[in-house]
């Protein structure tokens, strides 16, 4: 396998796993101006509709800035010669890497064949990154999948099988997609997944995703699994502070969060008015706006609101500004 950005980050490296509806263009860039991680993830986008003639209203989700560097674009499907298309397309749009959702539990996903549904096709599912990589024109191809559709132990027959392709990175949710997220993460199987990394002679890099809120939690995680990297997804929510370093989102004065939440809602609006609800922005007042007095009370207002400029005079008049 040619070289890569994987062969450049730090071990261990700390990502920010991608989410619908949350890890989009707007929070993407405030999280990379005031806390950035050593690799970020777009939403994942549907492979039938980037090859559909409305394709251009999906392009939305593959905007980034530089700042995001190395950023990796992640696709579902269930029809390989469609991803080699979307493969060049990414290409063509100067991404990074290119990583396959197969982990998604969603009905609706896992109902055509998609996300976590290809455990149970190790066949397609080696035939999808084999037509991926075909496409990719030398981008490093990774996938995001579960220890398992039903039961943990299916991590044995599948990641082998995938680790027999050429792929650059496998995450790993460390639930199956029927336990969804209503039980807790199962570490000990990310622990396994690098045992069989190894045994197999792969050269593919092993993140561990699931129940993971901060870095200090992260760091922990490699320790006793020995991955090379862990992937922190619900912990972002209200904290772009997160990957940073320096700073403690608990440290700083509300004033500063909020003028933060305020250039997150600002840059949705900007990016997605008329495009996407800005009721799915909303999701994040509940996580900004949390942890003191008067907090309840705050975010009921900012929920009757639809605008940034309605969010800044809430926020102006409740004298946090």
């Amino acid at each position: 396998m040619q070289k890569s950005f994987w062969d450049n980050l730090p071990k261990p490296f700390f990502a920010l796993a991608p989410m619908a509806d949350v890890t989009d263009a707007a929070f993407r860039e405030v999280i990379a101006t005031h806390g950035k991680p050593d690799i970020m993830w777009t939403e994942f986008v549907s492979c039938d509709g980037l090859c559909s003639p409305g394709r251009s209203k999906l392009l939305i989700d593959f905007k980034y800035t530089e700042a995001e560097r190395p950023i990796v674009a992640q696709i579902f499907g269930s029809k390989p010669a469609l991803f080699t298309e979307c493969a060049a397309l990414i290409k063509q749009l100067g991404f990074d890497g290119i990583d396959i959702n197969m982990g998604c539990p969603e009905k609706s996903i896992c109902s055509q064949g998609c996300g976590a549904a290809m455990i149970k096709d190790p066949a397609l599912a080696r035939a999808t990154i084999h037509a991926t990589i075909e496409g990719a024109g030398g981008l490093p191809v990774s996938v995001k999948t579960r220890l398992g559709f039903s039961k943990h132990a299916e991590l044995e027959t599948f990641l082998p099988e995938i680790l027999q392709e050429n792929i650059a990175c496998v995450a790993i949710h460390a639930r199956t997609k029927k336990e969804m997220s209503k039980v807790p993460a199962d570490w000990a199987w990310v622990k396994r997944a690098v045992e069989i990394r190894n045994k197999v002679g792969s050269t593919a890099l092993v993140v561990g995703n699931g129940d993971v809120e901060n870095l200090e939690q992260a760091k922990q995680r490699v320790a006793e699994t020995g991955c090379d990297g862990v992937m922190i997804g619900r912990g972002i929510f209200g904290d772009p502070w997160l990957f940073n370093k320096q700073l403690n989102r608990d440290g700083l004065p509300l004033a500063e969060r909020f003028k933060i939440m305020l250039e997150h809602v600002r840059l949705y609006e900007k990016y997605f008015s008329g495009i996407k609800s800005f009721d799915l922005m909303k999701k994040h007042f509940k996580a900004y706006v949390s942890g003191f007095d008067g907090a309840k009370e705050l975010r009921m207002e900012l929920m009757q609101t639809k605008s940034a400029d309605e969010v800044e005079r809430v926020l102006k008049l409740a004298g946090y500004l």
